[in-house]
């Protein structure tokens, strides 16, 4: 443990606490007087509750003095992404319009959490309605990246990547429908999981696209990923997309190690230009991973053109028929690129929208022959180049057609997979020349996140990019 609990992860916290060296309360006071410093400067949170959090963390530490530890999590002060639903208690989903709303139920994942024994410390930032990939919110003020807060942390979980990589919370519940916990986990030099479409319960959560919305952790290390994830996957009669699956101990599976696992390596230029950069830093994660035993080889990127185009169609004619009583009675409460990005969908055939839905199993049988025939896992980047300034992606202030395509190719190596279902772990592999994190993206098949945890945690076994924290 350090001297200030707050710099530990998540992991040595929990055990810190199970073993009496360090209480639930200390451990959340420590993150408290990190967000006083933080929060002005990052803007990660929407709402801090420092004294249901402190009352919270003291019930869990009498818990444990009468010998009661409710699991591995117990006594973890946590913040979340601000879709999750709390009955009674505010969610705004980043909107104006859902400012003062409160929710009539509390979400599977957070029951659950609550369960485990964590500390609740506040609401998090993101994307308005979790439609950006930048973390730019004209409603609650612009998330800033920690490592340098001119730049972006990456979106929709803005909140969630910032507030981890700052050591405000040891971990956070964010969202993905297009990359938006895998963006800024590498924005910000955190580890993100998107898990298998179907492994996490989404009831209770503010959707963005119904069929395409994954829930997940953003944690510092793989192994509290791992963790995390423990605890809040399995089946959920609330969410009827939910798989029966039964859910494994990804945590113990990390001392089996890589060797043997086969891994493709993808720099995919022609689907999205890949920096130089970038790319030497993808390069040596797949060389250090080759040195744990992996058995590194080329792996193929089908076209993912047609995929792209699916993805469009099905979250803009979600997102339409999800928000049509809001845009009808109130548009001018939306930012401007969230209300047109939105209104797109009302003009989408209900038969193309259909075939989209139709052709994702075609997108996953193509993409597992072309791409992991005989592979565990495919190694690409997260974000393809250097992470930009909130002024160069500020779409409401200049909607130029430079700013567009940039933000556009935020999500070029990231979306394909949220229609595919497919889960991605996204590891801190480097700096670029700004200083600013490189992430990497570990692409496994349905279902099997305990072999993306064991490549990660094997890459984090021969690395430090993940203990590196911003001054």
């Amino acid at each position: 443990m350090t001297a200030d609990p707050a710099l530990s992860d998540l992991t040595s916290v929990a055990e810190a606490i199970a073993d009496r060296r360090l209480t639930s309360v200390r451990a959340t006071e420590a993150c408290l007087e990190r967000i006083e410093t933080w929060q002005p400067r990052t803007n990660a949170f929407l709402r801090i509750e420092a004294e249901s959090a402190l009352a919270r963390a003291r019930a869990m530490d009498a818990e444990l003095a009468a010998d009661r530890r409710r699991g591995p999590l117990h006594g973890v002060p946590l913040a979340h992404k601000d879709l999750y639903y709390r009955a009674g208690e505010l969610s705004t989903a980043g909107s104006a319009i859902r400012r003062d709303w409160r929710a009539p139920s509390t979400a599977t994942v957070l029951q659950r959490l609550d369960a485990a024994g964590t500390v609740e410390l506040g609401f998090l930032n993101m994307a308005e309605f979790a439609a950006g990939p930048t973390g730019h919110n004209v409603h609650h003020g612009h998330c800033r990246n920690p490592w340098d807060t001119q730049r972006v942390t990456g979106g929709s979980s803005s909140g969630s990547g910032a507030a981890v990589a700052a050591r405000l919370a040891f971990g956070s519940l964010g969202s993905d429908t297009g990359g938006s916990i895998r963006l800024p986990a590498s924005a910000c030099g955190v580890v993100g999981m998107k898990a298998t479409y179907g492994r996490v319960s989404r009831a209770g959560v503010a959707a963005r696209s119904w069929t395409l919305d994954h829930v997940g952790p953003l944690t510092r290390t793989v192994r509290d990923n791992a963790r995390f994830l423990a605890a809040i996957a399995g089946v959920d009669a609330r969410d009827a997309t939910c798989s029966t699956a039964p859910v494994p101990d990804y945590e113990a599976a990390l001392v089996e190690g890589a060797s043997g696992l086969r891994v493709g390596l993808a720099l995919p230029d022609a689907l999205v230009p890949v920096d130089p950069r970038i790319g030497a830093a993808v390069e040596e994660a797949a060389s250090v991973l080759s040195r744990a035993g992996v058995r590194i080889s080329a792996a193929t990127i089908p076209d993912f053109t047609e995929l792209y185009r699916a993805a469009e169609t099905i979250v803009k004619c979600e997102a339409a028929s999800m928000h049509r009583p809001w845009m009808e009675s109130q548009p001018d409460r939306y930012a401007n690129q969230v209300r047109t990005r939105t209104e797109a969908g009302f003009f989408i055939p209900a038969t193309q929208y259909i075939d989209a839905l139709r052709l994702r199993a075609h997108f996953l049988r193509e993409f597992l022959a072309t791409a992991m025939p005989e592979l565990d896992a495919v190694l690409l980047p997260a974000i393809p180049f250097p992470v930009p300034t909130i002024d160069e992606t500020d779409v409401e202030k200049s909607g130029g057609p430079a700013t567009l395509a940039m933000v556009a190719r935020f999500t070029g190596l990231t979306r394909p997979f949220n229609t595919l279902g497919l889960p991605v772990l996204s590891v801190p592999c480097g700096f670029d020349d700004n200083g600013l994190p490189i992430g990497l993206q570990l692409v496994g098949r349905p279902f099997d996140e305990t072999t993306l945890y064991r490549l990660g945690h094997a890459y984090q076994s021969a690395t430090d990019h993940h203990l590196k924290a911003p001054a």
